[in-house]
């Protein structure tokens, strides 16, 4: 005998199924899209449009997420919020397909490594992944390596997560792939014997990639610095206490597509008005806003990862001439 129907606890039921979802601070790790850009797109495009949990908690239901992914990877290829936040899924799904017959202009001068270690990622081979990015950097130097193999290699991944080839997991396998093998490279280095900046590398609150940053380190390492990585989004009034303590020459921030221009540069005008003058802030990233003429005085935007050398030996004549 079928058992008879509870309509008060269907109806909670209901209930609970109509505000199921993630909250906003899991919408931004998974998407790359800050809180505070989530909540401007709410008021004034009408999405997301989020329920609400019990204690009034934005709660984003699972399509909404997706698509917000691939909002996320149009504003990486450059388009603007106006133009597709508001636009339905489909035709944004649309926009990421490539012209038929398009390849990439760069791939007879790209290195081999590349297209190995994104087969292997797809494949999901992760002690062949972790293999093969060790022995490229054997193989080219660790310089070498990272510029001309794992970076080119990051955008690849990205690239292809954008055109929904990678799943969100297979991004994040490749990123916990990359930062083993380059924090492994980094402890092999010989002990510095000084003579290069003392270096503190972070993000601004906001900014969670942190592969850049790592990148950066390395080829700080090989120039001679002395580098203390802070990890990411620490805010800038805890940054001239740390400074103080390590007695930090630079500090050096990575910038991807993640948060706004304006709240980039807004982000380092602080960060410049609560550091000394003589205390050096190096910029680097994908960032569009580092190449915009808002950039705060003092701040030096470093035009990709080979910009690393020629800064620290402009600091080395500096700190020389002020001897």
């Amino acid at each position: 005998m079928a058992e008879p129907i509870d309509h008060a606890a269907a109806s909670a039921t209901e209930a609970a199924a109509s505000v199921a979802g993630v909250g906003i601070t899991a919408v931004e790790r998974d998407t790359g899209i800050n809180k505070e850009t989530l909540r401007v797109w709410e008021r004034r495009y009408g999405f997301p449009a989020p329920g609400r949990d019990a204690a009034g908690e934005r709660l984003y239901p699972a399509e909404q997420v997706q698509k917000l992914h691939l909002i996320k990877r149009l504003l990486d290829a450059g388009h603007r919020p106006g133009r597709i936040v508001a636009a339905p899924a489909q035709e944004l799904a649309a926009l990421l397909q490539p012209p038929a017959g398009a390849a990439r202009p760069e791939a007879a001068d790209e290195a081999p490594e590349i297209a190995a270690c994104a087969a292997l990622l797809q494949a999901h081979d992760i002690d062949g992944l972790r293999h093969a990015l060790s022995q490229a950097l054997l193989r080219r130097g660790l310089a070498g390596g990272v510029t001309e193999v794992l970076a080119p290699l990051t955008t690849r991944v990205g690239e292809l997560w954008m055109a929904g080839t990678l799943q969100v997991f297979e991004e994040h396998i490749f990123s916990e792939c990359l930062q083993l093998v380059l924090r492994q490279a980094i402890q092999a280095l010989p002990a510095s014997r000084g003579g290069g900046p003392r270096v503190l590398l972070t993000t601004l609150p906001g900014e969670g990639h942190a592969l850049g940053l790592l990148m950066a380190e390395a080829l700080l390492c090989l120039e001679g610095a002395a580098c203390l990585s802070l990890g990411v989004q620490t805010p800038p009034a805890q940054l001239p206490g740390a400074v103080a303590a390590h007695r930090a020459d630079v500090v050096a921030l990575s910038f991807s597509s993640q948060l706004p221009n304006r709240v980039v540069l807004e982000g380092l005008a602080e960060l410049r008005a609560l550091l000394a003058p003589e205390v050096e802030i190096w910029a680097g990233g994908s960032s569009r806003a580092l190449r915009l003429p808002g950039v705060p005085k003092g701040v030096n935007c470093l035009e990709g990862l080979t910009a690393i050398a020629p800064a620290t030996a402009r600091w080395r004549k500096l700190l020389e001439s002020r001897l």
